[in-house]
């Protein structure tokens, strides 16, 4: 890390050179934990330098006893935007996202009509652009099979594309149409299209033929419990869909990523891959790591996740996959929906949305991992924040604290707790936040900064509207070798 002395610093003769210096810190960059001063300017990191040596700035923060993070960058995240505002849309999520120490969301294409075309995609990049209060990146659908709609998405700036192998949920098509490729003749097809424009391809995997048995099953002994949405899922379900992928990724060579894996039986067949040479990457989401099947006993519906919360055993796994450095992001899946959807299943489980908010616990759970010792502090950072960036090419833009990089920043507080309350909370979905509702971490978010502005501080979204950026991958910076 470089060090700049008192000399090598700009000097102005109308005003301060620096907008901010962060005092006192310990910050935590990508060669370690530094004693350090950051000065922020025109929305960059501008200087790391010693403690103690005089920076004239217009705004100085003491940040004494505290850590320095560079912003988590969600790589899978959901806002529903435009489609249903009731659940959550670019603003309300993006608040949540601040207020949690998240400063980069990836936006999956989800909404209405699906995120399929380079017309839609503008028309979402202008409302993210009106509305975000972080830094946001947006994935294209490239199922319509539309070779044209798949560059002009690559062309417009899409961070990736991505795929469900899994058919739209019942009542959904329009939120889904170019998504789902469910046959393996298609999946081929979409993953030669995106290998194209070279950019990531995200893949939901599950197979969609023996998930759909396995469910026609459950109904027909008439099972309508929570425990059959997990049973409707077993683990096969996502190891053979990613045998299904990456056997056909060998002669494709798409840069393949491979979202949430929950289960032992899907690490396991991921890794087999990975030895023979594939270049896929794959995450994990927090409440894979934090949570089991045994937790739908106790929230019910808000745990109809896919795919499912798992055993012990899958949970271990999944752990270990971290260790191993197997998988290279924990991200949230965050999936904002009412109340009043989720409680659907108290009557009828099979039409109740799965999906679950997380993006304001993300850091918190990182972070007390970090600080109870499950993992590295570095290691932590890489996986809430450096690799993503890494992965999908905005590295060293985000990601990271170093000269040149954009201010996007958290300071955190090591020394106390945070306990969830929906009070505290901003999603839209805050009633639906039933997992971590009550649950206690190490570890505090206190002030989080976007673009070398604070948007979140003490407790309180004082940023605005529009204040978020829209971020653009830099193809030749893709990162290949997890």
């Amino acid at each position: 890390m470089r060090r700049y002395s008192l000399d090598e610093l700009p000097m102005t003769t109308d005003g301060p050179p620096f907008d901010t210096v962060i005092a006192n810190a310990d910050v935590v960059t990508e060669t370690g934990v530094h004693a350090v001063d950051v000065a922020l300017k025109d929305g960059k990191v501008a200087a790391l330098v010693a403690r103690g040596v005089p920076l004239l700035a217009s705004e100085r923060i003491d940040a004494s006893g505290k850590l320095l993070l560079p912003g988590a960058v969600d790589i899978h995240f959901h806002c529903r935007a435009p489609a249903y505002p009731e659940r959550g849309d670019f603003a309300t999520e993006t608040r949540a996202a601040a207020a949690g120490g998240v400063t980069t969301v990836f936006e999956m294409p989800i909404s209405k009509p699906c995120c399929a075309t380079g017309d839609i995609f503008r028309a979402r990049r202008a409302l993210g652009e009106a509305n975000a209060y972080v830094n946001f990146a947006l994935f294209g659908a490239p199922g319509l099979m539309k070779r044209q709609e798949v560059h002009a998405m690559a062309d417009e700036g899409a961070i990736g594309f991505k795929i469900f192998m899994t058919a739209a949920p019942a009542g959904r098509d329009d939120e889904f149409d170019g998504l789902c490729l469910p046959s393996s003749d298609r999946l081929f097809e979409g993953l030669k299209l995106v290998a194209e424009t070279g950019l990531v391809c995200a893949v939901h995997a599950e197979d969609n033929a023996l998930l759909e048995w396995h469910t026609a099953q459950l109904k027909s002994a008439g099972r309508n419990d929570v425990r059959a949405h997990n049973e409707s899922r077993p683990p096969h379900v996502e190891a053979l869909a990613i045998a299904t992928l990456m056997t056909l990724n060998e002669s494709i060579g798409v840069n393949l990523h491979i979202v949430h894996v929950s289960s032992r039986e899907a690490l396991e067949t991921f890794n087999r891959f990975k030895r023979t040479g594939s270049t896929a990457s794959a995450e994990t989401c927090t409440h894979y790591l934090l949570f089991t099947e045994q937790d739908m006993e106790r929230t019910g519906p808000y745990a109809k996740i896919n795919p499912p919360l798992r055993t012990r055993e899958d949970q271990e796994a999944v752990w270990q996959g971290l260790r191993d450095r197997s998988l290279m992001a924990i991200t949230t899946d965050h999936s904002p929906f009412t109340a009043e959807e989720k409680e659907r299943a108290r009557t009828d489980l099979w039409r109740t949305p799965p999906g679950s908010p997380g993006v304001e616990e993300l850091v918190l759970a990182v972070m007390d991992f970090a600080l109870t010792g499950k993992l590295d502090l570095l290691h932590a950072v890489q996986l809430m924040s450096t690799n993503g960036a890494k992965r999908y090419g905005i590295y060293p833009q985000k990601g990271v604290i170093a000269v040149n990089s954009d201010a996007d920043l958290v300071i955190y507080d090591p020394n106390t707790t945070t306990t969830i309350a929906q009070d505290m909370l901003f999603s839209k979905a805050k009633a639906c936040d039933k997992l971590y509702e009550g649950m206690t971490f190490q570890g505090k978010v206190l002030r989080t900064i976007v673009n070398g502005r604070t948007v979140f501080h003490d407790g309180q979204v004082i940023g605005e509207p529009g204040w978020g950026r829209f971020v653009r991958p830099v193809r030749e910076n893709i990162y290949k070798g997890f």
